[in-house]
């Protein structure tokens, strides 16, 4: 599949896993493929495979899909195994918001990059952005606010809410490496 024609696609997918069973989830979902579109300047040729990727993220919690509990995986697994996902919107969703630091903690990263190699760090900055900007409800956040509310959802002794913590100074340097680029591209 190419990148034109992706968001066509995703949306859809990402509704049927989503929108009934785990409608807030599905929310955010939308929210995150907001802010992917109102960073695309930085984006150029990749505008809708990061749109794709965002509406994309989080499908790993369907009930339908959940197979590890580890939704990156689980999640990228079923997009290349079921869905003939374009290959960088799989590698994205498997590295979502700092997912190797998550994977490590539950035991998988080596099975997560093992599987699906990296994507640039420029579209994986890109989408850490766009999810850690956006609350559970789908509106616009910052990611220190973000990274609060997870880690009070979950509790701060939780696998979650430890793993937020630890990942916490990497999603805010991800986010001003976007903010630079934006400002770069305004000027």
């Amino acid at each position: 599949m190419s990148d034109t024609g992706l968001t066509e696609w995703a949306y859809p997918l990402a509704e049927s896993l989503l929108a009934a069973p785990l409608p807030r989830r599905w929310r955010h979902s939308l929210g995150v493929a907001e802010r992917a579109r109102t960073i695309a300047p930085i984006l150029g040729a990749d505008a809708e495979l990061m749109e794709a990727a965002a509406v994309l993220h989080d499908i790993g919690y369907s009930p339908d899909l959940a197979k590890t509990g580890f939704h990156p995986l689980d999640g990228a697994r079923y997009l290349q195994d079921l869905a003939q996902a374009d290959e960088r919107v799989v590698r994205l969703v498997a590295h979502h918001s700092c997912a190797w630091m998550e994977a490590d903690a539950r035991g998988l990263r080596e099975e997560l990059e093992a599987e699906f190699p990296r994507e640039s760090p420029h579209l994986a900055d890109a989408l850490c952005f766009c999810d850690m900007n956006t609350t559970p409800d789908g509106t616009p956040t910052n990611p220190v606010d973000r990274v609060n509310e997870i880690a009070g959802r979950y509790g701060p002794d939780s696998l979650i809410g430890t793993f937020i913590r630890r990942a916490e100074p990497e999603i805010l340097a991800s986010t001003a490496r976007v903010l630079e680029r934006l400002a770069a591209v305004k000027r």
